[in-house]
């Protein structure tokens, strides 16, 4: 295996310029988030793809000796350069904070794989397995990848996974291209950057009994949610360490309003009380000023016997669809995809997501959206 590690700014921009020209840019990324928010940058691996070219070396960026930045940030922003990654949403959370831009365009060779019929969320060293009968080793899984010097052994896992992710994009790239479904890839890669570049967080809707809740609690759990996740990205820290979701729920029933009613109603850790105790009681008494019209509306709870029926009756339809079309179909749609259809025909508000536009509404979700207005008329 043939991988060069690139530990100053100078060694890094005689690697881009290298690779100018190429059509495809295979990016990997070893990062540790144990005791973080943010995942910390550990080494970024890159090899060039040009036409005609079958092998390549694996470049180790060290992230942690490189001080300029800018090169890097122009080659992944670069339109004439693929890039390709397996699975990149974590990796795309890498790019976002240490480089501050999102790749693209972007290959995602988890996702291409679905769209050729190979199965849904097949990981990376069951797809090489697969597509270049290689079995790579998993030695360096739980490895330290912040520790330095890097060993040899982590160097040439981390070149591993870049060097077969070449071939394996090859061999997807034209499966896809002769299936018409490339487009829908690289479509699939910008919806999900752009949903990541905008999200908006809302973590209170993804706490399981939110839906019990009134306005009024509902509209607490939402600024407390929102504190917490300004405080852990202020402070870097994991959301549970700040307080945990349990705690958050707790908040917003009993709205202590006194550091007595806090410290009897709500289970919270003695350093988190004495650290976040007024800041908390602070979030919960503006939000007992917020008027009634401003409060959000109640979630809908889970679907009843009914609605699940319906559920089954859309994902039978789904499968006929991606058989059609020999992919996986939850390339196709998601759980949280058909509760929605159903809520958006029963006539609930709410912004559609943004992967349901493009080639995913010509196939599947404008077709059962008329299925659904028929059956409630």
């Amino acid at each position: 295996m043939d991988w060069q590690l690139i530990e100053s700014d100078e060694a890094l921009q005689r690697v881009l310029v290298q690779g100018a020209g190429s059509e495809a840019v295979i990016v990997d990324t070893e990062f540790m988030r144990r005791n973080t928010f943010y995942p910390q940058v550990a080494l970024v691996q890159i090899c060039f793809a040009r036409e005609g070219v079958g092998g390549n070396t694996a470049w180790l960026i060290d992230p942690l000796t490189i001080e300029d930045t800018a090169p890097l940030v122009a080659l992944f922003t670069d339109p004439a350069v693929v890039k390709v990654l397996h699975s990149a949403s974590e990796d795309m959370e890498v790019f976002q904070k240490w480089l501050g831009v999102l790749p693209q365009p972007l290959f995602d060779t988890q996702r291409a794989a679905a769209m050729v019929g190979r199965g849904f969320g097949l990981g990376y060293r069951a797809l090489v397995h697969a597509i270049c009968d290689i079995d790579l080793p998993k030695g360096e899984t739980r490895s330290d990848w912040l520790q330095r010097p890097l060993s040899e052994s982590q160097c040439e896992y981390a070149a591993l996974d870049v060097a077969w992710l070449l071939p394996v994009w090859r061999e997807l790239d034209e499966q896809c291209a002769q299936q018409g479904k490339r487009d829908w890839v690289l479509a699939d890669g910008r919806d999900a950057m752009g949903a990541l570049g905008a999200a908006v967080i809302d973590y209170h809707k993804r706490i399981k009994t939110a839906w019990k809740l009134n306005p009024r609690q509902l509209g607490s759990l939402a600024a407390i949610c929102d504190w917490r996740e300004q405080t852990a990205r202020s402070r870097d820290k994991p959301r549970s360490w700040i307080i945990d979701d349990k705690a958050c729920l707790t908040l917003a029933q009993e709205d202590p309003q006194n550091w007595s009613e806090l410290k009897t109603r709500v289970d919270l850790p003695p350093p988190a009380l004495r650290r976040y105790g007024e800041g908390l009681l602070d979030v919960l008494a503006a939000q007992r000023t917020m008027p009634e019209d401003e409060l959000p509306q109640a979630l809908p709870g889970p679907l009843d016997a009914g609605q699940r029926d319906q559920v089954k009756k859309l994902k039978a339809r789904v499968r006929v669809i991606a058989q059609g079309l020999a992919l996986a179909p939850e390339i196709l749609l998601q759980s949280k995809d058909y509760e929605l259809l159903l809520r958006e025909a029963a006539g609930a508000a709410f912004s559609a997501p943004v992967h349901w536009q493009g080639w995913r509404n010509d196939i599947v979700i404008g077709p059962l959206r008329r299925s659904l207005t028929g059956a409630m008329q």
